[in-house]
């Protein structure tokens, strides 16, 4: 230890001593869970954040985040461990560690946007004191720790070598997750030297007991968290694939879903559905991507991956216009209800959902489109398809009655909500548009179009009549037991895990 040097000493027993001050830049879905986390575990921290409205929220010891309760939020303001302010002022207190929890979206061309990395990069330089720890947690590809956040903090004159820590620990959020959260979830962390990847594993084991994998170099920290979403992207699209494939045949992937999961070994289970949203899964791949080709490197796996999950709301709404055609009507003029509209179950995130383009689908090409989610009130979409500006008022979620049921031409469940019980929606809708196997099981008269199995018209598959075991399935990652006489197994739907 003696060869860290004193400042990296003191840091660490300020650390050691709760008397470490705290500084996170973005107070969204990966921010506020982070400084809720370090403020419970007994250190100031300063949230800051250019949104006024959450900065007043927080201040008032409210939460605008689900899996942050405002019980958790209300005793740390009150206590002065947490506060919120819409400027980096409070970066001239010169806090002993700065986490950048800043969003990273990628353009209408798939190209990463690091605007809001820079800006808080530089904000942090013109302020960078001797001894501080950066730590960059906002997703990205791989180098942007290295060739652009310490070149900007460099521009103050210091110089990561010898003055700051600079580290990479990817955010690991999964939203509505009921289980695993900052709390219990390990961190991987890289230093640009080993100084300041020690030092980001002594912050991080302060604050959770849930471990630290230090790896070489921020790099290599970066691309684990591009590997961790890309391997779900992947597998997604496996099944969404074989999803397509399935309906062709006249074999229901749910079947052949649950009868592959009954393996112990070598098989994990992954979905279909409208395609995938959130910010990492629909992201993630394309900022590998974008810069691999820096190296002269194709990810054709990768890409095609995207491209088939991107094309599941096409295949949607192509699979709406068939079950409208079956039922004599045109999709022109045909009023369609859709279910669910945040990017996956349970959360009030609608970032790249996939509701979203299936909707803009619908609308542009006549239909009446109305929808109804109790997590979201209301959902920005746009006139037409691949619009670049959505409308000025967006749609609101309509109350899910029997008579919104009835009078819809077609009710079609994108994303599955525990809240909603699904066999009385089949019971008074005319024609239902499953993309998640939430209506399997249900006895209805309703003509039910399930993603991925046969068509209604299409003969069922003789049974074996063989006793079957019952099949697993998961809720938020955790596997529960559902019985083969008719239950719905669990309504899953696009996922996205940090």
């Amino acid at each position: 230890m003696a060869t860290l040097g004193l400042a990296i000493l003191d840091l660490e027993g300020r650390i050691a001593r709760r008397e470490a001050t705290i500084a996170v830049l973005g107070l969204g879905y990966v921010g506020l869970p982070l400084a809720v986390e370090f403020a419970e575990g007994g250190f100031a921290v300063a949230g800051v954040d250019p949104d006024g409205r959450k900065v007043d929220s927080i201040t008032r010891g409210e939460s605008y985040v689900g899996d942050v309760p405002s019980a958790r939020v209300a005793p740390l303001v009150e206590n002065g461990r947490l506060r919120a302010v819409a400027d980096y002022g409070a970066l001239d207190e010169a806090p002993d560690v700065v986490f950048i929890c800043v969003p990273t979206p990628y353009t209408s061309a798939r190209v990463p946007d690091l605007s809001y990395i820079e800006a808080a990069a530089r904000a942090i330089a013109a302020r960078l004191r001797p001894g501080q720890l950066i730590v960059l947690e906002s997703t990205t590809y791989p180098g942007t720790t290295e060739e652009l956040v310490l070149p900007l903090l460099e521009t103050s004159g210091l110089s990561a070598a010898k003055d700051f820590y600079l580290a990479f620990s990817p955010e690991r959020i999964n939203p509505g997750d009921r289980v695993y959260g900052v709390h219990n979830t390990p961190k991987v962390v890289g230093g640009t030297r080993p100084e300041a990847g020690h030092l980001a594993r002594v912050v991080f084991e302060a604050a959770s007991p849930s471990g630290v994998f230090t790896v070489s170099s921020p790099r290599a920290a970066e691309m684990a968290k591009l590997l961790e979403n890309t391997f779900r992207s992947v597998n997604i699209a496996l099944v969404n694939e074989l999803a397509l494939l399935a309906e062709r045949m006249g074999v229901d992937i749910w079947e052949v879903i649950d009868a592959a999961s009954t393996k112990p070994f070598g098989f994990m289970r992954f979905t279909p559905g409208p395609g995938v949203g959130g910010h990492c899964i629909p992201v993630d791949p394309f900022y590998l991507s974008w810069k691999a080709r820096e190296y002269d490197f194709y990810t054709r796996f990768i890409e095609n991956a995207a491209a088939i999950n991107d094309g599941m709301p096409f295949h949607l709404y192509d699979l709406t216009v068939e079950a409208l055609n079956a039922a004599g009507k045109a999709v022109r003029g045909a009023r369609v209800l859709v279910l669910g509209v945040a990017f996956k179950p349970d959360v009030d995130d609608y970032r790249n959902s996939p509701a979203r383009r299936y909707i803009e689908l619908l609308r542009d090409h006549g239909a009446d489109v109305r929808y109804h989610d109790p997590h979201v009130p209301a959902f920005p979409v746009a006139g037409h398809v691949f619009a670049q500006e959505t409308d000025g008022e967006a749609l609101r979620s309509v109350p899910l009655t029997e008579g919104e049921i009835a009078g819809s031409d077609a009710v079609a469940i994108v994303i599955g909500h525990r809240g909603i019980d699904y066999g009385w929606v089949t019971r008074h809708a005319p024609l239902v548009v499953d993309a998640i196997n939430a209506t399997k099981g249900h006895a209805t008269d309703a003509a039910i179009y399930r993603l991925g199995a046969p068509r209604p018209h299409q003969a069922p598959l003789a049974a074996s009549g063989r006793s079957q075991p019952p099949v697993a399935f998961e809720v938020d990652g955790h596997r529960s037991q559902a019985s083969n006489a008719g239950e719905p197994i669990a309504v899953t739907g696009p996922t996205d895990n940090h």
